[in-house]
C-alpha cells in the first residue's frame, strides 16, 4: 500500500473527512462503534493485549481491516503502524476520525494503484488502523504515558526562591481578598525637615503618587516650602517580567525597594537639572514588593521651587503610565526577594513548559541565582534574624547553625529527620570561619541539590509532605511555606483525599494561583508581552501602543471577572457578549464599546479616560476572548486579517485537534495581485490545491467565521466593498459536519462541543501539573471532563480537581493509581 502523504504524520493526520460515495456511510458508522471501544481502553498488560487481539479477530470489520493492512500496508507502515526506515519512518498516530482516514485511503492508496482500496475495504482498514494504533486511546493503550522526571521550570525556580525568602523574611499575605481590600500607598506628612511625631500633620492613603504641590503645599498646616513626606506600602506585581520604575521629581528624595536596606534611587542631594530617575527590575508575578519614598522639600537660598513627584512604571508589554492604585498596597509589607537573574526558556513543545533540559545555560543561571540568594540571605535574612534574636542566650555561631538547618529543611521540602540538613551545614561551618563563606556554601549546596531542583524526588517523605509538596507546586509553582500548610504537614494531616481537597480549596484564593492561571490563559490564547502588534498606520490610524496597552488591560479585567466570579464559567470565556472598555477604546472601536448603563447612570457619565467599565451587550461583536481585539490583532497580518492563523488557533487551542506544520513555508498572496478579491476569496484561492485542502478543509471554515473582524479587531460588514461572508463549519471527531454563521455561531458550536471541553481540561492539567493527564490513569481525562460539565464548567472547581488528582497520587490507596501501571520515573515524556 502507498505511504500516507506527509500530512499524515505522528500525531498529525489533518484531512477533510468529507464522504461522497454511496454505501460507505453504514460501514463508517459500524467502524465508529469500535472507535468508541478504543476510547474506553486502558493501558493494557500482555493478557489484555491478547484480549484486544481477540476482539479484532472476532469482529468482521476489524478482522477484514487487519487482513487488508497486512497485505497492502505492512511493508511501508510496519507492525502496528510504527513505520519502516525504508518506506515510511513515522508512526501513524493522530486524532482524525475514521471517516477522515477512510477518505484519504480512498483518494491516495495504495500508491501504485489508488483504486485498489476503496469502498468497504477502505472503511475496514481505516477502522482497524484507528482502533489498533492511530487513535488517542490506542496510543495510550500501546504506550502508556509515564510521569517524567523533571526539574523545576524557570517559573517554579523563581517562585520557590521567592517563597523561601518570604519564609524567613516574614510571610506575605498572598490571599486575593487582602490584595483587593485596599489600594494606594500610606503617607505621613510632617512640617520641617524630619519625622518627629509632634510635627506629623497628615496621615492618609494616596491612590497614586502624582503630585504638583505648587505653592498650596500638601495640605493645611504644612508650609509648601519646607516639609517631609513619607510614602510606605508595596508594589503588587501580577506578571513576571521586566519592569521599568520611573520617578520624576525636582525635589530631594530617596526610594527603597524590596527591603529597607535596598536603596533603589538616591536623590538625597538634588542634582541640578536632573528630574527623571529610571530603574529596570526583574519582578516575579504574585508578589508584593515593599517600597518607601522619603521626600524632602527644603527651603533654599533665594527662590524655592514648588515640590513635585510622580511614580510611574512600564510593565511588560506595556507603555509608561502612573502606577495605578490597583497595583499599590498601603502600609507595611514584608521584604521580598528581587531576583535579577533571567532563567533560560524551558521546553514547551508539548504545549506546556517542562523542565527536562540540563545544559550549561541552565546550570549557569541556577548558580547565578543561588549566589544572588546567598547575598540576600547574608545581608537581609541572617542580619534580620540575628537582630530579632539578639536576646537569645545561644552564641552567634549556634544561632547561625540553627538558622541554616531550618533553611535547608524548608528548601528540601521535608522534615529535619528526612532531610538531615546537618550533612550540608556542619561541613560548611567546619570548613569556613567567615559567615559570608558559610552562608554561600550552604545556599549553593542546598539550591543546586537534586533535592531542591527535582521536587518529585521525595519518596522518603511522609505522605502528607509529598501531598503538600505537590499542591504547592501545582497551584503556586512553589514549595510549602505558609505556616498553616507546614503545620498540617508536620501533624501528618494530608493523608486522605478530603483533607487534600480542603487544602487545595484554601490555596486557590491566592495571588500566585491567579498569576499562574492568567499565564495559562495567555498561553492558551497565544499571547505574550513581547508580541509585535503594530499595524499599517495608513489603514489603521490610531492603533497606538497606548491603545494596545489598554487592550491588554481590557482583556486582563475580562479574564479576572469571568474566571474568578462566583460561577467561574468557561462558557462565558468563549461566549460573553460584553467586554471591558474605557474612553480610548470606545472612541476607537465605536458604539459597541460604549459603557453599559448601570444604576441609573448614563453611559456618557462613565467615560473618563482612566475609568474601566463593562460595555453594552452586543452578542455579534462581543464573543468572549474569541473576538477580543487583542486576540484578533495577534492573529492578523500587518495590513490584513489572517483566516489561516485564526483557524489554526481555533482548531488546535479551542477544539484541541492536532495539525502539523505545512511541508514548506509560504507567504500569503498579496492583495495587489488580486485587488478585487476579499481576504476570504484570496485565502480560498491560495489553499485550493488538493494537497493543501487536506488540512485547510479543516482550518479555513473556522478562520472564515471571524472575518467580520479586521486586523485590529474592529467589526466590519464589508471587505473590498463586498459583504463579508462569515459562514463556517467544523468537522467533529465523529465525522459530523456542523455549519454555523459568524463568531457567535462559532462560539455556540465550540461551547457545546465535547472536543472543546476535553481540550481545555487537557491544557489546564498539563499547564498546572507539567505532566500528561493520562499518566495519572487512562480514565482521568474522561473523569475530569465529566466533572467539569457537571459543575457547569466551573474553572475554579476544575483547578481544584486537578490539584487533588496530582496530590492524591501519593496516597497508598489513591484512586489515581488504579487501572494503571506503576509510574516509573523517566527522563522524557
Amino acid at each position: 500500500m502507498r505511504r500516507i502523504p506527509n500530512l499524515v504524520r505522528a500525531s498529525a493526520i489533518c484531512c477533510s473527512g468529507i464522504f461522497t460515495r454511496v454505501g460507505m456511510s453504514s460501514w463508517i458508522g459500524a467502524a465508529a462503534s469500535f472507535a468508541l471501544l478504543a476510547c474506553m481502553a486502558q493501558p493494557t498488560s500482555a493478557a489484555e493485549n491478547s484480549t484486544l487481539d481477540t476482539v479484532i479477530a472476532e469482529d468482521p470489520i476489524l478482522s477484514a481491516g487487519l487482513k487488508i493492512y497486512s497485505k497492502q500496508c505492512l511493508e511501508c507502515h510496519g507492525d502496528k503502524g510504527v513505520g519502516t526506515e525504508d518506506y515510511y519512518p513515522d508512526a501513524l498516530v493522530g486524532d482524525g476520525s475514521i471517516g477522515e482516514l477512510t477518505e484519504i485511503i480512498v483518494d491516495t492508496m495504495p500508491e501504485e494503484d489508488p483504486d485498489l482500496c476503496v469502498g468497504e475495504d477502505a472503511a475496514a482498514v481505516a477502522a482497524y488502523i484507528h482502533h489498533a494504533f492511530y487513535s488517542e486511546a490506542a496510543q495510550i493503550r500501546n504506550r502508556p504515558p509515564r510521569q517524567s522526571l523533571q526539574r523545576l521550570t524557570g517559573a517554579q525556580f523563581r517562585q520557590s526562591l521567592s517563597d523561601l525568602y518570604a519564609k524567613f523574611a516574614g510571610l506575605q499575605q498572598t490571599t486575593w481578598e487582602k490584595h483587593q481590600s485596599e489600594h494606594g500607598l500610606s503617607v505621613e506628612i510632617y512640617t520641617g525637615k524630619g519625622r518627629k511625631k509632634e510635627d506629623r500633620k497628615i496621615e492618609r492613603v494616596d491612590p497614586v503618587v502624582d503630585f504638583e504641590f505648587g505653592k498650596e503645599g500638601p495640605g493645611e498646616e504644612v508650609p509648601w516650602d519646607e516639609f517631609h513626606a513619607h510614602w510606605d506600602g508595596g508594589l503588587r506585581v501580577e506578571q513576571t517580567g521586566r519592569y521599568e520604575i520611573i520617578v520624576r521629581s525636582k525635589t530631594s528624595f530617596t526610594m527603597d525597594f524590596g527591603h529597607d536596606s535596598n536603596q533603589l534611587i538616591d536623590n538625597h542631594v538634588q542634582s541640578e537639572g536632573r528630574d527623571e530617575f529610571r530603574r529596570t527590575l526583574m519582578l516575579t508575578g504574585g508578589r508584593v514588593y515593599p517600597l518607601k519614598i522619603d521626600f524632602n522639600q527644603r527651603k533654599r537660598k533665594g527662590e524655592t521651587p514648588p515640590a513635585s513627584i510622580s511614580l510611574s512604571w512600564v510593565p511588560p508589554g506595556g507603555v509608561e503610565q502612573i502606577i495605578p492604585a490597583s497595583a499599590l498596597v498601603p502600609g507595611w509589607n514584608p521584604p521580598a526577594f528581587q531576583m535579577s537573574t533571567r532563567m533560560p526558556p524551558d521546553d514547551s513543545s508539548y504545549g506546556f513548559e517542562r523542565g527536562i533540559s540540563v545544559d550549561v545555560a541552565w546550570d549557569t543561571a541556577v548558580t547565578d541565582a543561588s549566589i544572588e540568594f546567598a547575598n540576600s540571605m547574608r545581608d537581609h535574612l541572617w542580619h534580620d534574624f540575628a537582630r530579632k534574636n539578639r536576646k537569645d542566650n545561644r552564641s552567634r555561631e549556634e544561632k547561625l547553625k540553627g538558622f541554616l538547618l531550618d533553611f535547608v529543611t524548608v528548601a528540601h521540602r521535608g522534615s529535619e529527620e528526612a532531610v538531615q540538613p546537618e550533612r550540608i551545614v556542619v561541613p560548611a561551618m567546619e570548613a569556613f570561619e567567615d559567615e559570608t563563606d558559610i552562608i554561600k556554601s550552604v545556599v549553593l549546596m542546598t539550591l543546586k541539590s537534586p533535592r531542591f531542583l527535582y521536587p518529585s524526588l521525595d519518596a522518603d517523605r511522609t505522605v502528607s509532605q509529598q501531598a503538600g509538596n505537590r499542591l504547592a507546586l501545582v497551584l503556586h509553582d512553589s514549595l510549602p511555606s505558609e505556616s498553616w500548610m507546614l503545620t498540617q504537614i508536620k501533624k501528618d494531616q494530608l493523608k486522605n483525599e478530603r483533607s487534600i481537597r480542603q487544602a487545595a480549596e484554601r490555596m486557590l484564593d491566592d495571588a500566585r494561583t491567579r498569576v499562574k492561571l492568567k499565564q495559562m490563559l495567555y498561553h492558551w490564547m497565544e499571547l505574550g508581552p513581547e508580541d509585535d502588534l503594530r499595524k499599517d498606520d495608513e489603514k489603521y490610524p490610531g492603533f497606538s501602543e497606548e491603545l494596545i496597552a489598554d487592550l491588554r488591560s481590557s482583556l486582563d479585567r475580562f479574564l479576572d471577572e469571568t474566571v474568578w466570579s462566583e460561577t467561574s464559567d468557561f462558557r462565558q470565556l468563549l461566549g460573553a457578549d460584553w467586554a471591558f472598555t474605557n474612553q480610548r477604546l470606545t472612541e476607537f472601536y465605536g458604539d459597541a464599546w460604549k459603557p453599559a448603563e448601570t444604576d441609573g447612570e448614563k453611559a456618557d457619565d462613565k467615560r473618563g479616560s482612566d475609568e474601566w467599565t463593562q460595555t453594552i451587550r452586543e452578542p455579534n461583536i462581543h464573543v468572549g476572548v474569541l473576538t477580543h481585539p487583542l486576540v484578533m490583532a495577534r492573529l492578523s497580518y500587518h495590513a490584513a486579517t489572517s483566516p489561516i492563523h485564526r483557524g489554526v488557533f481555533l482548531i488546535r487551542h479551542v477544539m484541541g485537534r492536532t495539525l502539523r506544520p505545512p511541508n514548506e513555508a509560504f507567504s500569503p498572496l498579496s492583495p495587489d495581485l488580486h485587488p478585487d478579491l476579499t481576504t476570504r476569496e484570496r485565502v480560498a484561492l491560495q489553499t485550493s490545491p488538493e494537497s493543501c485542502q487536506i488540512c485547510h478543509s479543516r482550518i479555513n471554515p473556522l478562520g472564515f467565521a471571524l472575518e467580520h473582524f479586521d486586523a485590529v479587531g474592529r467589526f466590519r460588514d464589508k471587505d473590498m466593498n463586498k459583504k463579508v461572508n462569515a459562514a463556517g463549519s467544523y468537522l467533529t471527531r465523529d465525522d459530523e459536519r456542523i455549519n454555523f454563521e459568524g463568531a457567535r455561531g462559532l462560539a455556540e458550536v465550540a461551547i457545546a462541543n465535547p472536543d472543546t471541553h476535553r481540550a481545555f481540561v487537557t491544557r489546564m492539567f498539563q499547564y498546572f501539573v507539567k505532566q500528561p493527564v493520562a499518566s495519572y490513569g487512562a480514565h482521568r481525562l474522561d473523569e475530569l471532563t465529566e466533572s467539569f460539565r457537571q459543575s457547569d464548567f466551573n474553572i475554579k472547581k476544575l483547578l481544584v480537581d486537578i490539584a487533588v488528582i496530582a496530590a492524591s497520587d501519593v496516597l497508598p490507596e489513591s484512586e489515581s493509581k488504579k487501572n494503571q501501571p506503576k509510574n516509573n520515573q523517566t527522563a522524557g515524556a
